[in-house]
């Protein structure tokens, strides 16, 4: 399994050509209480960069952008009745979507966990 990370705080986890995309543990405690997740349509062409879901919270709402581009095959609909799940366990049983990979090449482009660690710390 492959994990690669955004600086918009979404996180990546690649097995074969699929990605589950969500937020990071950061993120979710940035937005404070998750109160609202909209969701994409399964089949939708997402490219690198587009808004892929949106995440409301007690305090703002925030797109969730596509790492990659891909083509959706699943999504968390665990989350519309359970959006605190983000917050509970948000690179867990809080993922929002699952894209089949378009170019694989493009995670290269994305930090791993140790860099994005470092970001983290740099913002915080």
């Amino acid at each position: 399994m492959t994990i690669r990370y955004t600086r918009d705080h979404e996180y990546i986890s690649v097995e074969g050509d699929t990605g589950t995309i969500g937020i990071t543990d950061y993120a979710q405690a940035q937005l404070g209480d998750v109160v609202f997740v909209e969701l994409p349509e399964v089949g939708k062409t997402l490219a690198k960069g587009q808004e892929a879901a949106v995440v409301e919270s007690v305090k703002a709402a925030s797109e969730v952008f596509a790492p990659v581009s891909g083509e959706v095959v699943a999504v968390n609909g665990e989350l519309e009745s359970a959006p605190g799940t983000v917050n509970e366990d948000a690179a867990g049983r809080g993922w929002f979507v699952k894209l089949r990979l378009k170019d694989p090449a493009e995670l290269d482009g994305l930090m791993t966990e140790a860099q994005y660690a470092e970001y983290v710390s740099s913002i915080s």
